[in-house]
């Protein structure tokens, strides 16, 4: 798949997600992590990519080792951002991470967040609320 078509269809599942998180309650002003996924058979071009990316403002974790169902291991790092569900700034940021993924020669697997708002907040609670100990 061509980078030109790899990144249509990013935009496209950028904007999916935002609204998926969106429309599910997640509050739109909060400033979310967001995780850009990195894999490679390669360790070498991994590490090149993980500079790379660190170079353009990005966090970047430890790579970590993953044995796939087949047997056969792949290498992966994570590229963090903190912000907005903004989808110009994840646009961008798929762009050039998918440039730099094809300068690499290493896969670029989209990225992910996690939900924020009120439904967390309640379920720690819950755990606060449950048996302490002492009768009611």
């Amino acid at each position: 798949m061509s980078i030109e078509s790899q990144l249509k269809a990013q935009l496209a599942e950028n904007r999916d997600i935002v609204q998926a998180l969106l429309d599910d309650g997640s509050e739109p002003d909060a400033e979310y992590i967001i995780e850009h996924h990195f894999s490679s058979t390669n360790f070498d071009r991994l590490e090149k990519a993980a500079v790379d990316a660190f170079k353009l403002g990005f966090e970047v974790n430890d790579a970590e080792e993953m044995e796939l169902e087949d047997g056969s291991v792949i290498f992966c790092f994570d590229a963090v951002a903190h912000h907005k569900l903004d989808v110009a700034l994840l646009d961008k940021a798929a762009e050039q991470l998918l440039q730099l993924a094809a300068k690499q020669k290493v896969d670029y697997d989209g990225w992910g967040t996690y939900f924020v708002g009120d439904e967390m907040d309640d379920e720690d609670e819950d755990e606060d609320d449950e048996d302490d100990g002492f009768p009611h």
